[in-house]
């Protein structure tokens, strides 16, 4: 799996968000991680959302787009930040162990 991103809109995220897009990747190891498709901001290109853990006790939020093609999976960062308490919930209620 390969990552991208806009190294711009990273600075941006990072000030505001405090959550890098490199440590915002990890969302996409945790093997519980949710997917569900973001039509809202769906103009132009299919964006998805990951909820998902970065760290031990971390829940993030991380909005992507799937540029997979062949046999190669891409995934373009378009922005991340800690999950909210309603979205650790959700995250939470959804394990099954």
């Amino acid at each position: 799996m390969r990552f991208e991103w806009d190294v711009e809109k990273e600075k941006v995220n990072l000030k505001k968000h405090g959550l890098s897009f490199t440590e915002a990747a990890f969302v996409f190891t945790d093997a519980k991680t949710i997917y569900l498709p973001d039509p809202d901001h769906s103009i132009g290109e299919e964006r998805l959302v990951a909820l998902g853990k970065i760290r031990d006790l971390t829940i993030a939020v991380v909005i992507f787009v799937d540029k997979s093609k062949n046999d190669e999976e891409i995934i373009r960062i378009i922005s991340a930040r800690k999950a909210t308490k309603s979205e650790e919930q959700q995250y939470y209620s959804s394990e099954i162990d």
